[in-house]
């Protein structure tokens, strides 16, 4: 897990969430004739999911699934059938794509305009050889977070700013020491119990439902086994949970001894990350240098775009789509300035919608950010954001980048602010850790236990929403392409117009005594179909 970026969450992160009752909908006709999917009827679920269901729940259908999934399988087979769409490039400013994955490479952008490796700007963009993007983060791969670089030079802030990053940074090493202890006994937790059960078993690798299965009253196999239950219910194998726990206490380790203030990750880059004006910096190898390290935006892009009925790992959303890989992302914060230049790369390269899973509660240059957002209005680009993981209400909490400097009144409208459902309709239908907002989250998308490319030709389940952003972008994708003549604008209110409405009272930031109905929680009250989306573009295109 990468324990510094909040956007994405792990299985490690996560406890399983229960799920409870989905809905029937009642259906409105549209003025196309067709049935518009609408609102939800309680009734129980048909069956539990299945692992192949599983993996694709948020392709699936609310009424004929019983899963709060996009539609997209139904949009497919019923209204875009025998239609052809215009190719639409999508921008993944992230850390970076694997463009050598088996499930992405025949969906990749190609500037056509340069010649690979003559180290020559052909077309004369600023930026040499950048044949499938462009790498803002050179050889770069970790980073500080944006508290610790105001605590690391004051004069990038405001006092009052300066004081909220110190509090912040007080409160962390505070939590660091309390989680300390915790981590050690997990670790000592899952070697004891593991050794015993490596034993009862006879084999080094076991299954949960093995461990269930056990009917042994020896008292310390019984011990061992309650043990490794609650520890597997993190949903890691014994031998990834333990990677996973010791580099959360390394983290925390290395958080008491303030060693996150003392490293200048920024200087291998060798820009001035406080100059806009300082563009001759970064490289064209959008994986980076260690494809370990790009395993978010690999799952981001294949949740958009990785290539459809192939039987290689899952489907993307969108078809006719082309993958622009930006590389600003770091394991850390991301700094302003390369945020509003790839935003602009994306632009100026012909991206239509551009996804943006990546956030932070400081922004020292946001002005930077919001010019790039309004430049890209200007172009007619959407851009989908994530809402975020701390299972806070934005519309008090700081969250960078946003289309308000008030967090009332936008300034452009073209950005478009996503949560994250999980797959199991009911009060539980909201991921216990999306951020909401009635004012500044626009909609909800799936987030949890999103099954993807990951590098080195794998797949994964992630969730977050990170991966409710591109689950959205990719229905973007799919209306630019279908509706080409349609604004980005317009293909902003139209996921949001379009959605599924849910009136009923859901469990906020997975707490059961925090419930609220869902139309709280982001300004449509919605969550993003594919099927009524495509419904409601016909009708506007006409």
């Amino acid at each position: 897990m990468n324990t510094i970026k909040p956007i994405y969450i792990s299985a490690f992160a996560l406890l399983a969430l229960v799920g409870c009752g989905a809905s029937k909908q009642v259906s409105n006709t549209s003025t196309t004739g067709l049935v518009a999917i609408s609102a939800p009827l309680n009734i129980a679920k048909k069956a539990p999911i299945t692992e192949n269901d599983l993996k694709r729940w948020s392709h699936l259908d609310i009424v004929s699934d019983t899963i709060p999934g996009m539609s997209v399988d139904k949009a497919y087979a019923e209204l875009l059938k025998g239609k052809k769409g215009v190719p639409v490039i999508v921008g993944i400013v992230d850390s970076g794509v694997d463009i050598e994955h088996e499930d992405l490479k025949s969906v990749l952008w190609t500037n056509t305009k340069e010649i690979a490796g003559n180290g020559i700007d052909d077309d004369k963009n600023g930026y040499i050889d950048d044949i499938h993007g462009w790498n803002f983060l050179g050889d770069s791969t970790k980073e500080n977070l944006e508290y610790e670089r105001i605590i690391k030079d004051k004069t990038l802030v405001d006092d009052a700013t300066y004081q909220a990053a110190k509090a912040l940074n007080d409160k962390k090493v505070a939590d660091a020491a309390a989680g300390k202890t915790r981590s050690e006994q997990m670790l000592e937790t899952i070697a004891a119990g593991d050794a015993v059960l490596v034993k009862h078993f006879g084999k080094p690798v076991y299954t949960i439902e093995e461990v269930n299965a056990i009917v042994s009253q020896e008292p310390t196999t019984q011990k061992s086994k309650a043990a490794m239950q609650q520890m597997l219910s993190y949903g890691l194998p014994v031998a990834e949970l333990k990677v996973a726990v010791q580099k959360q206490l390394d983290d925390q380790v290395a958080l008491i001894n303030g060693d996150n203030l003392k490293t200048d990750y920024r200087k291998v880059v060798g820009d001035n990350p406080n100059d806009i004006t300082d563009t001759k910096y970064g490289n064209n190898n959008v994986m980076g240098p260690d494809k370990n390290e790009i395993l978010h935006g690999t799952h981001v892009a294949g949740i958009v775009a990785q290539s459809r009925n192939n039987v290689l790992g899952g489907d993307g959303v969108a078809n006719n789509v082309q993958i622009l890989t930006v590389r600003a992302v770091p394991d850390g914060d991301e700094y302003d300035k390369d945020i509003a230049l790839g935003i602009r790369y994306a632009v100026d390269n012909g991206a239509k919608v551009i996804n943006g899973s990546f956030g932070k509660s400081f922004s020292p240059h946001k002005q930077w950010v919001y010019d790039a957002i309004k430049y890209a209005e200007k172009k007619d680009v959407l851009i989908v954001h994530a809402a975020g993981n701390d299972a806070k209400d934005i519309d008090y909490a700081e969250n960078f980048p946003n289309d308000s400097e008030d967090k009332v009144t936008e300034f452009a409208d073209n950005l478009i602010t996503i949560g994250a459902l999980n797959f199991e309709y009911g009060n539980k239908v909201v991921a216990r850790f999306s951020n909401i907002g009635k004012i500044n989250v626009d909609v909800f998308a799936p987030g949890v236990k999103i099954y993807a490319t990951t590098p080195n030709n794998t797949y994964k389940y992630l969730q977050g929403t990170s991966m409710a952003a591109p689950n959205a972008a990719g229905v973007a994708a799919l209306i630019r392409s279908y509706y080409p003549k349609l604004s980005a604008k317009q293909v902003k209110h139209i996921l949001m117009d379009s959605g599924i409405a849910i009136s009923t009272d859901v469990i906020v930031g997975g707490k059961a005594n925090d419930t609220r109905s869902f139309t709280t929680l982001s300004k449509s009250g919605k969550i993003v179909n594919a099927y009524n989306a495509l419904l409601m573009a016909e009708k506007m295109s006409k």
